[in-house]
């Protein structure tokens, strides 16, 4: 079987929930989300581990999870910081938060040299995701003039949450399965049997539901890593004006390589539903969900 590593995006802090939810307990023994992850992920092949961090959460990171993640796989760790940025770039005073999913990604470059799936470590996937993920990631290779890539499209219907707005690439996905496209939507609701999104947080444009979209599940080749290392240097480039709240989105990356040919991306649907705790008021539902996955043999009692 051919190896495959397990990129995990757990740099970010939790703004909108409140607090560190990817160390905040959800399952019925105080499970966090990230350890159904992992074991989906190991049922599904995957041999390695990189976790992106920030070190300030460092400690409690590998207290509660990593040194367990330690005992099973081959795991390694990469620090997510706002400095992380090419010589003779001056990161500006009032620039707080690190640059982005593209730029975690990209720091991964000295980590990984296998295909390699990216994950947020506060989503809810679902073992049928990382199934097809895993399947599919062992078979990708870059040809001689494209990359070949892949992503998991979720229904945005199964992706929103009652309590607030949340930010999705919402896709365009060729007849023949594969992304033509991808537009990061950074305010997406739920309107009653609707979902919509905002730009300037008054006009709301509505999205159908059916549609396909990202929660950064994706599947790469490392031939990523050079792309986002250009893709990074032109982003903070054009970006000076901004660059106090400016993001290297991952997507858009993905995108851009798409429309300039570069890349094809596999689009592999999963009737799985997220979940996640993007606010405080999501966690008894997502604690409920899980008990009953417990409860119907699709965990066991002890996840790692």
């Amino acid at each position: 079987m051919a190896s495959k590593t397990l990129i995990i995006m757990a740099a970010g802090m939790g703004s909108r929930y409140g607090g560190n939810k990817q160390i905040d307990p959800i399952g019925p023994n105080g499970e966090i989300i990230l350890e159904y992850s992992i074991y989906d992920a190991l049922k599904a092949g995957f041999d390695k581990v990189v976790c992106i961090i920030n070190r300030n959460i460092e400690k409690d990171f590998r207290d509660n999870i990593g040194h367990r993640i330690e005992k099973l796989v081959d795991t390694a760790y990469v620090y997510q910081s706002v400095y992380d940025v090419p010589e003779g770039f001056a990161v500006p005073e009032e620039r707080i938060k690190p640059w982005g999913t593209g730029h975690a990604v990209l720091l991964c470059k000295n980590a990984v040299d296998t295909p390699f799936a990216v994950i947020n470590a506060d989503d809810f996937y679902g073992s049928a995701s990382f199934r097809v993920l895993g399947d599919y990631l062992g078979t990708m290779a870059d040809t001689e003039n494209q990359y070949h890539f892949c992503m998991v499209g979720f229904r945005l219907e199964n992706t929103l949450t009652e309590n607030g707005h949340v930010s999705r690439g919402v896709c365009s996905v060729t007849p023949d399965g594969y992304l033509a496209g991808i537009q990061e939507r950074t305010k997406i609701q739920r309107f009653g049997t609707e979902a919509k999104y905002t730009e300037d947080g008054e006009n709301w444009v509505a999205i159908p539901l059916g549609s396909t979209v990202s929660m950064n599940m994706w599947g790469f080749t490392p031939s990523l890593f050079g792309e986002l290392e250009a893709g990074f240097h032109r982003f903070l480039e054009n970006c000076r004006e901004n660059a106090a709240k400016a993001e290297f989105y991952l997507p858009s990356a993905v995108d851009s390589l798409i429309s300039a040919g570069k890349a094809k991306v596999k689009v592999l649907t999963t009737n799985d539903r997220w979940y996640g705790v993007t606010y405080k008021e999501d966690k008894p539902v997502v604690i409920e969900a899980i008990r009953k996955m417990h409860e119907q043999g699709l965990y066991p009692e002890s996840l790692l």
